[in-house]
């Protein structure tokens, strides 16, 4: 019997072969090993090119307008504890002042 492997949404151990990509009957996710890998081994870097970590402290390097509002989120401005998210706005924080708010990795550096 092959060695499959299992599902990684919902860990099913009842997927097959279709081609080159993997099929869980159970959820319908389909994925190729190679998808899987890459997945897996995301990272997300600053503008200095330093990785970011959940709970890091980052500064905002340039002013940014805020989407929605006449203020400008001003250089220099620090933003602790920072969550890692997926999108194009891959920083998810709160900022005093501002609130929860969305931000792009390229325009901030670690603290």
């Amino acid at each position: 019997m092959l060695d499959l492997p299992n599902c990684p949404k919902c860990n099913s151990e009842y997927t097959y072969e279709d081609g080159s990509l993997f099929v869980c009957p159970e959820c319908a996710h389909e994925w190729t090993l190679e998808s899987e890998e890459s997945e897996e081994t995301k990272v997300i870097k600053d503008a200095n090119g330093n990785v970011l970590n959940d709970g890091d402290s980052v500064t905002v390097i340039k002013d940014l307008k805020v989407k929605g509002s006449s203020s400008v989120l001003k250089i220099g401005t620090k933003v602790k504890s920072i969550r890692l998210v997926e999108g194009d706005h891959n920083i998810d924080c709160k900022i005093d002042g501002f609130g929860a708010m969305k931000l792009k990795s390229e325009f901030v550096k670690k603290i």
